[in-house]
């Protein structure tokens, strides 16, 4: 499947991987307040709902990939794991991360580490569960991410992809389409001083595979039980898997 590749800046010279770290560096400082006020908070609700799903695994190891300043983390301990690690290729934002972190008095569960989601520096199987919020449309290769989360879950070991969709009924069609192009890039460029990264956003979302699509591209690379739920009136799609 040929899909456009959307990258924040548009630059001849450098690798979508390159620009997204660029991009979230840039942002990071006001990346958690930007989130939040953009979604008027229903990106914790989201979290909630996908971080439910893995309650009866009770994992005890959990990786979290493109963790950002680790709001996907921080929700995980909820299930009471032994070790998080959320890792990113984002060092500005594990910056961010890693003070919350400490400042919740959690750092001893959660380590934030700078690294790349398509080459993990993890054993096969050293995880019960992995989740991912927002984060795979940003990946370079996608099919090479996903493998590469699968090698680090163990058998049986469940995986969680948390990531935005394109609603298709009214009303919420239609407000997406207006929030996405108006409201995103207007206050993103101002509070972020970033011209592009919230122009990024909508442009990667529409890019992306989703739905029925996404799980085929899951099951090609060797998920099993592959299963999807919208939520926000389809705006996002919480996917699951197992190894």
């Amino acid at each position: 499947m040929n899909r456009k590749e959307v990258k924040p800046y548009g630059s001849a010279d450098k690798s979508k991987k390159e620009e997204v770290a660029e991009m979230f560096n840039n942002i990071s400082g006001r990346y958690d307040f930007l989130n939040h006020f953009l979604s008027v908070g229903i990106d914790r609700i989201w979290r909630k709902k996908a971080i439910a799903q893995l309650r009866e695994l009770k994992p005890q190891r959990m990786l979290d990939i493109a963790t950002g300043t680790g709001d996907f983390a921080l929700e995980a301990l909820k299930l009471k794991p032994q070790e998080i690690i959320g890792v990113d290729i984002s060092e500005g934002m594990l910056a961010v991360g890693r003070e919350k972190m400490k400042k919740r008095g959690v750092d001893h569960i959660i380590s934030m580490r700078l690294g790349d989601s398509e080459a993990l520096p993890f054993e096969d199987g050293y995880f019960d569960a992995f989740t991912v919020g927002f984060g795979v449309r940003n990946y370079e290769n996608l099919e090479k991410g996903l493998s590469e989360m699968l090698r680090v879950l163990r058998p049986g070991g469940k995986g969680i992809i948390l990531e935005f969709s394109k609603p298709k009924k009214f009303p919420v069609k239609q407000y997406y389409a207006f929030h996405s192009k108006y409201i995103i890039p207007f206050f993103g460029k101002r509070i972020s001083k970033d011209d592009k990264a919230y122009a990024y956003l909508p442009e990667s979302v529409a890019a992306f595979p989703e739905g029925e699509d996404f799980k085929a591209i899951l099951r090609k690379v060797g998920y099993k039980d592959v299963k999807s739920r919208t939520v926000g009136g389809g705006i996002a799609t919480i996917y699951s898997g197992i190894k």
